[in-house]
């Protein structure tokens, strides 16, 4: 259903603010992004790492009023605010859960469901339209992420629901997986550095910024080092979702060679987006929760992996 026409809500994330005179200069120096690339009309993905590079958090960000908003899975809002108040004691910066404060829908194929609303959202990915205390973000083709003030929500809900059918979570999950876009969750916190998931390659990632924690470690495996894990796109037969985390195995390894980042239901089979070692995808033999489990089959990204093109922004 990720290709067809639908709404849902977006439950299973959370919103932490970071708001107040210092909020940018604060998180420059934290978040994989730049935050010199965010504007009333662009959004970006990014990620917050350990000194040692480990995505502690992966999300999307966007300007809101007096500071940025971040969403990301829920479980990790909690920590991650108890981290970054350690480093902004000496910042003009005020850092809250707002996940209570807005409502947020993914929208597939919905464009016109979104005209309706006042919203003429741009085709190009991380793309913002605001009007009517209602904010729209381009996340890939043919999706869009609606947020909502939740004093507005029912009233969203009604008109969205007037227009298009709701799908599962699992369908906008589906749609996610298919644009190669990885997420962490609280089973893959500290797993993955920033290339693992292929954050660079869907604009997560800037090389140009400067100094924020992990810094080095990201970008010495861009110029430097060969990484030897990173994210595929793969599909399983089944019904049972994997959860994210999950470990894969090859036949031919005495241990795990990789983790599920994200999985959801396709039809009669699932698809997933894992972190594998790059000799096992060699082999082509992937196995889940066992080296004689349930085969995974190889499938194609919707980008290629450019290191001169992930450098630039």
């Amino acid at each position: 259903m990720a290709d067809s026409t639908f709404f849902c809500p977006l439950s299973h994330e959370g919103v932490l603010a970071v708001r107040g005179a210092d909020a940018s200069k604060f998180l420059q120096g934290q978040l994989t992004c730049n935050m010199g690339y965010l504007s009333d009309a662009k959004a970006t993905l990014g990620a917050r790492c350990t000194q040692k590079g480990r995505m502690q958090s992966s999300f999307r960000i966007l300007l809101e009023g007096d500071g940025v908003l971040l969403a990301m899975a829920h479980e990790l809002i909690e920590p991650q605010l108890l981290d970054l108040r350690k480093y902004a004691v000496f910042s003009k910066s005020k850092l809250t859960d707002e996940s209570a404060s807005w409502a947020r829908f993914g929208l597939s194929n919905a464009d016109s469901t979104l005209m309706n609303l006042g919203l003429d959202l741009g085709q190009d990915t991380d793309a913002v339209v605001r009007a009517n205390d209602l904010i729209a973000i381009r996340v890939s083709p043919a999706r869009a992420e609606l947020w909502v003030r939740a004093e507005q929500a029912a009233d969203v809900r009604s008109r969205l629901a007037a227009h298009l059918p709701e799908g599962l979570l699992n369908d906008w999950l589906l749609g996610q997986i298919q644009a190669g876009i990885g997420q962490v969750f609280a089973q893959t916190r500290e797993e993955f550095i920033p290339q693992m998931i292929n954050l660079q390659a869907v604009g997560g990632v800037s090389f140009k910024k400067g100094c924020y924690t992990g810094q080095e470690i990201v970008a010495r495996m861009q110029y430097l080092g060969k990484l030897k894990r990173r994210q595929y796109r793969l599909t399983l037969e089944g019904n049972d979702v994997p959860e994210p985390g999950a470990a894969l195995f090859s036949p031919v390894h005495s241990s795990a060679v990789g983790n599920v980042v994200v999985a959801a239901r396709a039809g009669s089979g699932i698809e997933l987006l894992a972190v594998l070692q790059a000799d096992a995808v060699e082999d082509g033999n992937i196995r889940l929760g066992a080296a004689d489990g349930p085969a995974l089959q190889l499938r194609e990204l919707p980008y290629t992996l450019d290191a001169k093109l992930e450098t630039q922004r």
